[in-house]
């Protein structure tokens, strides 16, 4: 897959010409099938490994569009389909380049929820599935987890319990299916591994809506963003977003989508859907834009079109308020801006 990856990206194997690569990143489409995403996204974290990255975030749609929009998916769905991209993710860097690799549901109940469909935790060579919060420690790391092990009434009562542990010679944790409070958790596993050269990737994790989360009552404090957060770098980034505008002729009301989308170590591109099946570039930005500056790139290329006028500052104001931003994108005294990085 390696040698794949390489002919089909016509990556530098030494790297040395650094700027072309950032350029042809910058120019690369969305993928067509799960199976390019598949190789973009493992090449394009492994790129972003080798570079000292030690943070990194891959976030995409886990399912086709149309599914995910059915009322029949259920958020047990999604995690499922995550779980199986992150198995091909991490399988990617624990067979290939013999990477110890774990992919981390947030606790035992998960775990086990999540071994269901197998027979122990270690899917394949290097690649284990275990829990970022343990009640007990592994302190070899290859104890193999037999499905079912977390008893009924534990799993009900009290299987979310348990410590942040390290897992010795790990290289690479993926964190999936976890929610905003476990974030902190995250945060520990980083500082705790830091001294062993460990990354760890925030997989389809929905960074943005848990960061909009933050300070509410019951959730982390916000300088949680400032601290860690801005640190994650995204390495592969596909995120769509859909809108809707009046408009004074028929049918009176646009409906328009677009998606903001990144490889490492290229820019982030504003693409708008052409309601072909591709997309056309608006833009690119070497920093990641707000979602209404986002917002704003689309409708001016629908305006550019002739889709839709042009509006004046006052009208403008009314569509869109006073902010267009959510508050960990706002420019606050003393927050830290590399989340845009």
């Amino acid at each position: 897959m390696q040698d794949n990856c390489q002919a089909l990206y016509n990556i530098p194997t030494d790297l040395e010409d650094f700027d072309a690569l950032v350029s042809q990143a910058s120019r690369e489409s969305p993928p067509a099938s799960f199976f390019q995403l598949e190789q973009s996204s493992t090449r394009t974290a492994k790129l972003a490994i080798d570079q000292g990255e030690r943070l990194i975030e891959v976030e995409f749609p886990p399912l086709p569009a149309d599914v995910l929009d059915s009322e029949d998916v259920s958020a047990y769905d999604v995690a499922k389909a995550n779980l199986r991209l992150a198995l091909d993710f991490g399988k990617y860097f624990s067979v290939e380049h013999e990477m110890e690799t774990a992919i981390l549901v947030p606790d035992e109940a998960e775990l086990d929820i999540a071994l269901e469909d197998m027979q122990n935790n270690r899917p394949y060579p290097n690649l284990q599935i275990n829990a970022l919060l343990r009640k007990e420690s592994d302190a070899s790391g290859d104890q193999v987890r037999e499905k079912g092990q977390l008893g009924f009434m534990e799993f009900l009562f009290g299987g979310n319990a348990g410590e942040v542990q390290p897992i010795p010679g790990t290289k690479l944790y993926i964190i999936i299916t976890a929610s905003a409070q476990e974030l902190p958790d995250v945060e520990k596993l980083y500082e705790e591994t830091r001294d062993d050269d460990a990354t760890i990737c925030f997989y389809n994790m929905k960074l943005d809506i848990l960061r909009g989360d933050l300070g509410a009552p019951a959730f982390p404090p916000k300088d949680l963003q400032d601290r860690f957060l801005s640190r994650v770098k995204p390495v592969y980034y596909l995120r769509t977003r859909q809108y809707s505008r009046s408009v004074s002729k028929p049918p009176f009301i646009l409906n328009y989508q677009g998606c903001l989308f990144r490889t490492y170590p290229g820019e982030f591109q504003t693409l708008l859907d052409t309601g072909t099946g591709e997309y056309r570039r608006v833009k690119s930005n070497k920093i990641r834009p707000a979602l209404g500056e986002f917002k704003e790139e689309l409708t001016q290329a629908l305006v550019t079109d002739g889709l839709i006028d042009e509006e004046g500052k006052v009208l403008g104001f009314l569509r869109t308020g006073y902010k267009t931003t959510t508050w960990w994108e706002e420019e606050r005294e003393d927050a830290s801006l590399e989340w845009r990085m």
